[in-house]
């Protein structure tokens, strides 16, 4: 399970996260990835699954695979990363490998991205 100290919660984070990061996209998830140096020096992660997906028997089942998959992997993260990962349709018909690989492709190119802008901005 993902702990809540690394869980974006306010509307404000997933904006920020989606307008000003890098972006991956994958067969079933999307990751936005930006840094944020003025708050906590921990990761966070935010998911949106939306009704393209399914029901809401599905949406919960997508999200929590989600959710476990990630905490797995928030070492991928930088300190300050907050990251919001999107559920693409295709995400219901996934098994958990399925999502855990894409989700790691998706991270990977992300913090890639993310590191190449830094050096351009720097």
């Amino acid at each position: 399970m993902l702990p809540a100290a690394h869980r974006l919660r306010r509307s404000v984070d997933f904006e920020r996260a989606v307008r000003r990061g890098v972006r991956a996209g994958r067969s079933t998830v999307v990751v936005h990835l930006s840094e944020d140096l003025e708050g906590d020096a921990r990761p966070q992660v935010g998911f949106v699954v939306s009704k393209a997906v399914g029901n809401a028997v599905h949406r919960n089942l997508v999200k929590r695979r989600l959710r476990a998959a990630t905490a797995a992997r928030l070492d991928m993260l930088p300190d300050h990363g907050r990251a919001v990962v999107r559920a693409l349709p295709a995400s219901a018909a996934a098994t958990f490998g399925d999502l855990s690989a894409d989700l790691d492709r998706g991270l990977d190119r992300a913090v890639r991205r993310l590191h190449e802008r830094a050096g351009v901005d720097q």
